[in-house]
């Protein structure tokens, strides 16, 4: 398990993460997301042990990770910006990775390299973009590290491959009772993958949920009734977002769906729909809630 504890990070006057507190369960698959410049790629680098937190703590198995080089055998990180050393082919990279990782599987190594299609004896600097991703994936999958992780791993990747880099991802928890870490601007990547949702904004965690409950505990509801009302008919409900066109209300709701539903009902409706939300739905609401405004993006 990794546990987060009051991690704060500044640069200059600069405040990129502020009192984040967290766990990681074993054998899972975390996501973060967030706005632009929210802290996720700080957080990455803080649990990978490159950054070290100005306050709190990071724990692997109750051990800081930060000047432990003990623990980061266990952890592999692929940046949003790659690094291969210039001139290198894969398999001088291999072998570096494999100095480094007591578990590297060269047996896995060498299935993704023919699962990806791509020339181990080529030089990585003439790969392209998509290509150079894919290579740092196959590395880091094949360490045998229990935490892994990948700051924007997709971008880059085609659908084919993107799908492709899940299902290995899902083997690797699955089989091997690994935990992949991602962060993504992209909340349709995650929502198919991930067991844990963590929505960061400013430096400072929204929102830190299981990926079921979330979905569970927020919902939309088409209302109407007879009469004439207005939002202080719900003001006994934890309402996230408000909107009224005519006699049918639109409502994002907080709450036990059946529990919530009953309570509906009992309101004497002659409309009343319940709609699941996407992750990116929740997602803009939670932002809109912190006054984020998406119309001057």
């Amino acid at each position: 398990m990794i546990e987060l504890k009051l991690v704060s990070k500044k640069f200059d006057r600069f405040q990129a993460l502020d009192n984040i507190s967290s766990c990681i369960n074993d054998s899972s698959i975390y996501g973060m997301v967030g706005s632009n410049g929210a802290g996720k790629s700080t957080l990455l680098r803080i649990l990978a042990g490159i950054y070290e937190a100005d306050e709190g703590d990071v724990l692997y198995d109750g051990q800081a990770i930060y000047n432990n080089p003990e623990v980061k055998r266990n952890v592999v990180l692929v940046g949003d910006e790659l690094f291969f050393f210039p001139g290198a082919d894969l398999k001088r990279m291999a072998k570096f990775y494999a100095s480094v990782y007591d578990n590297f599987d060269k047996d896995l190594f060498n299935e993704l390299i023919i699962d990806f299609k791509l020339d181990i004896n080529k030089n990585i600097g003439h790969y392209s973009k998509g290509m150079r991703r894919q290579a740092a994936i196959v590395l880091a999958l094949s360490t045998g590290a229990n935490y892994l992780l990948f700051d924007e791993t997709f971008d880059g990747l085609d659908p084919v491959v993107r799908k492709f880099v899940k299902k290995k991802m899902c083997e690797i928890v699955a089989d091997k009772n690994a935990t992949v870490i991602i962060t993504s601007h992209s909340l349709r990547e995650l929502e198919d993958i991930c067991d844990h949702l963590v929505l960061l904004h400013k430096g400072s965690l929204v929102v830190d949920s299981d990926i079921i409950e979330l979905k569970t505990h927020k919902f939309k509801v088409q209302i109407a009734f007879k009469e004439e009302f207005d939002r202080e008919k719900f003001s006994d409900f934890d309402i996230v977002s408000y909107s009224q066109r005519g006699s049918v209300a639109n409502i994002i709701i907080n709450g036990e769906k059946e529990i919530v539903v009953s309570s509906l009902r009992d309101l004497n409706p002659v409309l009343l729909d319940v709609l699941p939300l996407t992750l990116e739905e929740i997602f803009i609401y939670e932002m809109e809630k912190l006054g984020y405004d998406f119309l001057e993006v």
